[in-house]
């Protein structure tokens, strides 16, 4: 269960780095209210999986959910560059998720 609130937690935390984006600098009500339900929820979740993981495993994997999600939804929504360059460092990222995971 506790990977499965990591998972949850690294989402959420997609949700709310792109949802920052939609705030227009926390000027917009339901945008600003929707992130911030998301950055508790994805701590909370973190919270629940911090009672079973090493608290090195659980930030790596978590933020690297969230980087992963955060750039590839960039490319796909705002039309950040999609470079070989930076598709390979996705990659490497998603490599050391998994290399935790198995370790773990």
């Amino acid at each position: 269960m506790p990977w499965t609130y990591l998972f949850l937690a690294g989402v959420l935390e997609v949700g709310w780095a792109i949802g920052l984006k939609y705030t227009d600098g926390f000027t917009r009500p339901l945008p600003t209210i929707l992130t911030v339900l998301s950055m508790v929820a994805s701590v909370g979740l973190l919270g629940l999986a911090l009672r079973d993981l090493p608290l090195g495993t659980a930030y790596a994997v978590w933020t690297g959910i969230g980087t992963v999600g955060a750039v590839t939804l960039g490319m796909v929504l705002f039309g950040d560059p999609a470079t070989v360059a930076r598709i390979a460092c996705i990659g490497l990222i998603l490599i050391g998720i998994a290399g935790l995971k198995l370790t773990s």
